[in-house]
Formats: C-alpha cells, structure tokens, sequence
C-alpha cells in the first residue's frame, strides 16, 4: 500500500487525516446504542418461532406475567386491526407475528421487565401451540406448482420508498420481477461459436457486524416517539414508524450515535417496530439488545440460483448473454425487490455485448428475511459471469487479460439500456490489477491466478442535505445525517469543511444523525455518503465560504481577488482577520454565527428513480492468487488485489481501510460463509461458533490495494463512493482463481469438500 505525505496547513484533501473519532472509540468514550440509558427504561426480550409456518392457536404464559419485574407482555393480539404491516419494499410485515409465522426466528411474544433476568425468565416459561402450515424453504419448493403461498400478493401494498415503480405483483410467491433486454439474444447466439452454459448457487450469508441490533423506543404520551437506534437509515426509520403508527413525521424522532458496523444489516427497519409496540404497551421506554444468534434470524444476505449462458466469437468476441436468476428473500421482502434489480443490472457485466436479455425474481421462502450486504446484486452474479469469461478465454486461446482488454466497455458507453453510461476507465483499472499480481510469470502447480471485473449501481435515491454553522469564536458544527457505521464519514466530511473553509479539522465537529437536528439524508448505504451527503457538505461550506468573503469585503474595502481564505482567517499582503474579528464585526458584538445549507437532488432529466440512476457506476474489481491442496481441497490465498476506482480518494487511508475490509469480506463469502437451513427452514449454523467468519488466520499472504484517481466522480473534487466493490470483485477472483488452477465450480462457497470434488470432476 502506497502511504501519503501528512496534510499542510492549507489543506487536508487527498492526505491521510487522522479519523477524527478515533480517540473516543479507543479510550471506550465512544457512544453506542448498547452504551445508551433513559430513565425508567425496561428490558425487552422475544419468545420467537420454533416452526417456519405455522398458525398460532394459544399463547400460554404459563404465570410469565406474575414474575416480579415483569411490566408488559406483547402478542400479535395487542397490535391486530389496530398496527399495521409495514416493510421497505412492500408492507408484509407485522412488528410482531399475527395468526400465523412465517420463519424459524420470527417474533411471537416480547417482554418488558425491569430486568433482562426477569424478562429472560419469563421468556423461558411462555409456550405457543401451533398448527403446522405446508412450509417452502427453498426457492424450487417456493417456485413449485401448488406451492403454499406465503402472502396474498396481489393485495400487498408498496412501501414508502423502494422506488422501482410499480412492482407488478401476482399470485404465488414471487414479490418482484425485474427484466431488461437489448438486440435479440436469439440471433447473437446463432452467430456464437462458442457457447458457455451453468447453473449456479450462491449461498445466503450473514453481514456479522460486531454490534447487534439494538433499539431503544420511547413514548411522550400517545402522539410523540422517541427512538434510539443502530440503524444506518434514520429518516427512513422515521417515516417508516410515523406511517406505522399514524403520526405526523414531526412527532417521530429517531437519534442514532455511533454503530458497530452495519454492512446493510442496519439498513431500512428493523428492531424498531417491535420495540415501538411494546414500549407503548409498557407504557415506559423500553430497549431490545440482539444477541448475534438473534441478528442472525433479523437480517441476512440474499441466496440466489442462477441460469447464465454466453456466446461468442471463435476470437473471443462477446455476442450475448441471457440470464435468469432467482433471490431468496426469505419470509419478508424487507430490500429484496432493489436486490433484485440491482442482481439484474450487475448480471451482463461491463461488457460489450450485440444482445443481452436478463431476467431475475425475488423468492418468499419460509427462512430468514434477507436484506442489504455490502455489494448486494454484483457479488451475487459476478462470479458467475467471470468464470464463463475466463472459459471463453480457454476455448479460444486468449488469457483473462486479453478477454478483458478485449470486451470491456469504455466510458461514455452504456451500461444497460436507459441508465447512465459508464464512467471508468475499467481497462486501466484490469490491468493494474494484473500488474499486481505479476501477470504472466511462472506459476507453480495447483497454483491459479484470477481476474475480476464488475459494476454495481451505487448512491441510491440522490437526497441529501447538510449544514454548516460557523460559530462566533471561529468553530465550525456540520450537521449531516449520515451515520457513521465506522466507515469515516465524519472525519471525510471534516476534510471537506476545513478544506472549503481553511480552517483546521480539530476546529470542526460533526454530531451523530438525528432527525428533530440534523438534515435530511436519504440514507447511509449504496456508497453514497461521500458522493452524495458530501456534495451536501461541500456546498453547505462553501455557502459559509461565500459569506465570509463578503464579510471580509466590507471590513476591508478589498475586491474578493485581493483576499484569501487561509488558517482560519482573511489574509491580503501580510495582514489577517481572523474569523471570530469577522463575525463580531459583522454582528456588532460578541455572538451570532454564519449558516450555510448544501443540497443535493435529482436535476434535469434525473428524477432520482432506479431506472434513470445510478449515480455512479462504482467499480468491483480484484484479482486473486490461490494455491490449492489437492489432497484436502483447502484453498490457500497467497496474493489478494483490489483496485478503487475512486475518482479523488479524499483520504487514502480510508479508501484503502474500506478496500481491506471488503476484501477480507468477498474472501468469506468465496470461502467459507453460508448459512444453511434444514428441511424445517431452521438455521442449523446460527452462531460465531458454528458460522466462518474470516479471522486474521485467513488473511492472504499479500494483500495490494491500488487507488485510481481519474476525476471523474460526481461527488467532492471528482469523488466517487468506495468500500463494496472490493467484496464483489476479490470473492469473484478467487473463484476464476480456482478455475485457473482447475477448479470448477458452480457452488460458493469454495469449501474444502466442493473444491476437492471438483479436482476430482475434472481428473474423472
């Protein structure tokens, strides 16, 4: 990794600042949801579902409620006819299981008690009989003639802010369906020469961010709410809970402080609903802490099974591909529609292709709802297309450089039809990561060397706002919603303000979101906190910038030419205002402060919608060295690449931080990650214990992170977002990795059982 010079005075943009929240995190001063306490608050715990469909007949308490401590019990008989469904996409979803369940894990009865021993003793004693439902855990038996519906569908209504349009909705199981086609496939793959074919599964996954859920809900009287929460999308929360319970969006308030990761698991709404329930059953504030095996049952990455096939040309030109992909969302469809279309998009690949035609359908099954994970869609189908890449490449006798060097579209070219064109430099980018894995030189046995290559739509809906109060002794507060999930943003965001402002970062705070103070933002995800809430930023302070200028101005009779902006002052020839002599001679006195307001929208033809989107085009590339054991299929990974196509990289050290941790990420979901459920849709790994989550003993032998800064990003100083493709791009180069080495597979992960059966499919 390339280390950069310290910041100057002047400016702290493109060097490697210190985060700005690092010393509170490491001194344990750092406060989180866990970390939080409000007077009179309860313990709340869940009795959830042992069975994956099923109706509930009686709900015996068995003297739960006579525990000392225990203040309220809530059942899906408190919220019937009175709470309604709610859900990101569709509304689907109860806050607590009416009539019947719908996965192993679901809420049934929830506790509040003055302690969590109480509440958990009381728990222990509640039993809930059922009448089994007919069950689909699996997309085949969920896709299957005469297969159970989970939902009555077609009576569904549309969330508040999935923003796909109309979502189409039939009977059965599917919850959305999204299709584009360009040329006729048909006709390209009667040209091909060389057709490559599969089917492909890719497994769910757990996010494990270190930090549970948690929530903390409030009731001020009947017609105010208050809730505390590790949510990474606080003003979707709160729209979300004001439909929920019938308030005015202003009557609905929702703080978060710092997170321990989120990874998507915190995306949308969670914990909050329920909590919300029985904290105004109880009367009393009320807070739910997950235990990871509980996270597990909240929130998952979508599983997928694919039909991919792709044509070409017998010099290894690209003609066509067609694909048909189905996600499992599990019992909800929480994000899963977005998932989808996003899959959709991510499945051609950045490729030049004469026709493609892609369809892919979200799948309730009775498991697990599955939501956002970092690089959803992309890491889902990327593999897939590049392997089938790599086995054209074979075919025809060019190497997976020379595919690529080959097919790969260029910017200005479009992506998919009505969307907007690419905005990389992708050949650049593959062969930086070839240069870095030594491209070409000798390899040893069972040793291979893989490339990927993909896209994924980044930024979201572009919603963003942010201001900047400059105080009266030359302090700056920017307040800005997005939360910080440990990814940087206030400290990026810090660069941006002292940057516009030239004033030093340690002058400059950035509170935590919360919706009755701060601005609004879209959300935090999609990797678009720096593009988007920091052109909010950028603008905010730069508004604060104009109005200094026009201070400095009057206070010295100088045209704006004759003045500068440097450490924290008004400077011409020698002499310097400094900010606080600026503002008190602005006011007249000792006080008042400079405010200024960025935002961010849909502009032109852009009406922030998915289909005239993305806001950028965020680049999933990598590049992997494996060295397999043929004796026991273990995978070895001796050389691990990325590359951040980031436009401007504000603070390399992030960029690079974020680059590391996807990568260790898409190494999991390669190798070792998969959540399995029985024929009961019972998760039967549910715990660290059980479940692979890559530790430091997993790491690669090199890992080489290498930044690309063209300019060409929509957001601060030619920025654009970072930190998922990473995942997206090493996972799937470790899988053309092992197809290099001879490895096939069409399974993830690459454990050591598959890999070593698929030696030996290939020596049979």
């Amino acid at each position: 990794m390339t280390r950069h010079a310290p910041p100057t005075d002047t400016t702290s943009i493109g060097h490697d600042v210190p985060r700005v929240d690092a010393v509170s995190k490491v001194t344990g001063q750092a406060r989180y949801a866990g970390d939080l306490q409000v007077a009179g608050m309860l313990h709340g715990r869940i009795w959830r579902s042992d069975r994956a469909h099923a109706r509930i007949i009686r709900i015996n308490l068995n003297g739960a409620d006579r525990i000392p401590g225990v203040v309220a019990i809530l059942t899906g008989d408190d919220i019937r006819g009175v709470v309604p469904n709610y859900g990101h996409a569709l509304k689907d979803r109860p806050p607590i299981a009416v009539d019947v369940v719908r996965f192993v894990g679901e809420p049934v009865v929830a506790v509040a008690a003055e302690t969590l021993t109480a509440a958990s003793d009381a728990i222990a004693l509640i039993d809930v009989e059922f009448e089994d439902l007919p069950a689909v855990v699996t997309i085949d038996a969920a896709l299957a003639d005469g297969a159970p519906a989970l939902h009555d569908t077609v009576h569904l209504k549309a969330g508040l802010y999935h923003g796909l349009g109309d979502l189409n909705l039939v009977p059965g199981n599917v919850c959305y369906h999204h299709a584009f086609a360009r040329g006729t496939v048909d006709d390209a793959f009667a040209e091909a020469d060389i057709i490559v074919e599969g089917e492909y599964t890719f497994p769910a996954v757990f996010q494990y961010a270190m930090e549970p859920h948690t929530t903390i809900a409030e009731w001020i009287g009947d017609s105010e709410l208050v809730v505390r929460s590790s949510c990474q999308h606080p003003f979707l929360v709160r729209g979300e809970l004001a439909d929920l319970f019938g308030l005015a969006v202003n009557d609905v308030r929702v703080i978060v402080p710092f997170l321990g990761g989120g990874f998507g698991a915190k995306s949308y709404t969670k914990m909050e609903p329920i909590t919300c329930c029985l904290a105004k059953k109880a009367r009393r504030p009320v807070r739910i802490a997950n235990s990871v095996d509980e996270s597990m049952v909240t929130t998952r990455r979508h599983g997928m099974k694919a039909w991919m096939r792709t044509g070409a040309k017998a010099d290894g030109t690209l003609l066509a591909r067609q694909v048909r992909a189905w996600f499992d969302t599990g019992a909800y469809a929480d994000n899963g529609p977005r998932v989808v279309a996003t899959g959709a998009d991510a499945a051609p690949g950045p490729y030049r292709w004469e026709a493609v035609k892609v369809d892919a359908w979200g799948v309730y099954t009775n498991t697990s709802p599955a939501g956002s994970y970092r690089a959803f869609g992309a890491t889902h189908l990327q593999w897939a297309g590049e392997t089938q890449i790599d086995e054209i490449g074979r075919r025809c006798g060019l190497d997976a450089l020379q595919m690529r060097e080959k097919n790969l579209l260029e910017a200005g070219e479009y992506v998919r039809p009505g969307g907007k064109p690419l905005d990389a430099d992708l050949k650049g980018d593959i062969r930086k990561a070839a240069e870095a894995l030594d491209w070409g030189s000798p390899k040893g046995p069972h040793v291979g060397r893989g490339l990927s290559v993909g896209l994924l739509a980044a930024g979201a809906q572009p919603v963003s706002t942010a201001i900047v109060r400059l105080e009266a002794d030359g302090s700056a507060l920017l307040l800005v919603s997005t939360t910080e999930v440990g990814q940087g943003t206030r400290t990026v965001f810090s660069q941006i303000v002292a940057e516009e402002l030239q004033m030093p970062m340690g002058r400059i705070k950035v509170i935590g979101a919360d919706t009755q103070n701060t601005p609004y933002d879209r959300s935090t995800g999609a990797s678009r906190s720096t593009t988007l809430a920091g052109m909010a930023v950028l603008r905010a302070a730069r508004e604060v910038r104009a109005q200094l200028l026009a201070i400095a101005r009057k206070v010295t009779g100088l045209p704006d030419a004759a003045i500068t902006l440097e450490g924290g002052a008004a400077r011409h020839e020698g002499e310097a205002w400094d900010y606080p002599t600026l503002i008190r001679k602005h006011f007249g006195m000792v006080g008042g402060e400079l405010i200024g307001r960025g935002e961010v929208r849909p502009e032109g033809n852009d009406d922030g919608s998915y289909a005239a989107g993305p806001v950028f085009w965020e680049v999933c590339l990598g590049g992997a060295e494996v060295e397999v054991d043929p004796a026991t299929g273990k995978v070895h990974v001796r050389k691990a690449v990325s590359v951040a196509d980031v436009g401007k990289a504000l603070n390399p050290r992030l960029v690079e931080a974020q680059e590391m941790g996807g990568a260790m990420q898409g190494l999991g979901n390669a190798l070792y990650e998969e959540m399995l459920f029985d024929a009961t849709g019972t998760l039967v790994n549910g715990s660290l214990y059980d479940y692979h989550v890559p530790t430091i003993a997993d790491l690669p032998d090199s890992f080489s992170s290498n930044i690309v800064e063209n300019g060409d990003g929509p957001g601060p100083y030619g920025s654009k977002g970072v930190g998922e493709g990473a995942l997206a791009g090493i996972a799937a180069a470790v899988a053309t990795a092992l197809a290099d080495a001879g490895v096939y597979l069409d399974e993830l992960p690459a454990t050591p059982e598959r890999v070593w059966r698929g030696l030996h499919r290939k020596q049979d």
